[in-house]
């Protein structure tokens, strides 16, 4: 992968689990592992822990994930413990498949487990406890960002960094705003993906560090303001308000280009931001008027 993409810095790849959650209507599970069906050719792929090891080992990932089940919100306790013990038990098979294989491409490979448990502090935490009990490399908090209230996932989301090694990184998955990333980051959370500033900049909404707007407003029509001149992208400080509307009105791709290099410069500021902050000592002052700032309309 990194050959093909020509991308010299780490890749992580996901492991299939959170698909088997939004795919549920293609896929049967069991006990050795998923078996998809194609939207495609209506083929049919079993996905096991093992394999997935493989996979990933396979195409050069520097940090991959093992599989998992992703549980669907809202869950009852008992069909949530059921799903935290089989991510439990396929991540034991990855973790020691894992174990027994050779190093690939000349340089190490690192495995992160992912705990699930819904919405209940108890199963998390558990679940948790086991994973760490296995030695990963790093752990992530899945199956958060499912429909459930931010108020939820904030709470699973301490009850897991409680009791997550501190000298390993910690990975929330699939989140989110900035508002989640920079409160999630006061819990203790060292990593995050999510497909949210690029798939909110292909519908117009952009993120800077003086708050959203949408693209499209025709009170952007005469702007010369650049899109954000903190961030430290030449595109956003040097493409007018206006110019940007006039691409997303005329529909023509740059526009979207251009909202998408924006919102992940945004995303990156922010973060690299925050940890100044940490060193410094300064972070829980900043991050309230950071969050306040960051979700005004403009």
């Amino acid at each position: 992968m990194h050959r093909l993409a020509g991308w010299e810095r780490p890749i992580l790849t996901d492991s299939g689990g959170f698909q088997v959650w939004s795919l549920r209507e293609l896929r049967k599970m069991s006990e050795e592992g998923v078996v998809f069906k194609s939207h495609l050719d209506g083929s049919k792929h079993l996905f096991t822990p093992e394999s997935v090891v493989d996979i990933q080992r396979s195409i050069g990932s520097d940090i991959f994930m093992v599989l998992d089940e992703c549980t669907s919100f809202p869950a009852t306790p008992d069909v949530a413990r059921s799903s935290m013990e089989m991510t439990v038990r396929w991540a034991e098979r990855s973790r020691e498949h894992h174990a027994r294989q050779e190093l690939l491409y000349g340089h190490r490979q690192f495995q992160f487990a992912i705990g699930q448990g819904s919405t209940y502090a108890d199963l998390r935490q558990e679940c948790m406890q086991q994973l760490v009990s296995m030695d990963f490399d790093g752990y992530a908090i899945g199956g958060l960002s499912v429909g459930e209230p931010a108020a939820d996932m904030y709470a699973m989301t301490e009850a897991c960094t409680a009791v997550m090694p501190v000298n390993k990184p910690r990975y929330l998955m699939g989140v989110g705003t900035p508002e989640n990333i920079l409160r999630s980051i006061a819990l203790g959370v060292d990593m995050f993906d999510c497909v949210m500033p690029t798939r909110n900049a292909r519908n117009g909404t952009i993120f800077t560090t003086k708050g959203r707007f949408n693209a499209k407003n025709a009170k952007w029509r005469t702007s010369d303001e650049p899109i954000d001149d903190a961030v430290g992208s030449y595109t956003s400080q040097n493409t007018s308000m206006a110019y940007l509307r006039h691409l997303f009105v005329a529909n023509e791709i740059l526009g979207l280009m251009i909202a998408t290099m924006q919102n992940v410069a945004l995303y990156l500021w922010l973060v690299r931001t925050a940890r100044e902050k940490i060193i410094d000592g300064t972070f829980h002052q900043w991050a309230p008027n950071m969050i306040e700032q960051l979700n005004q309309q403009r």
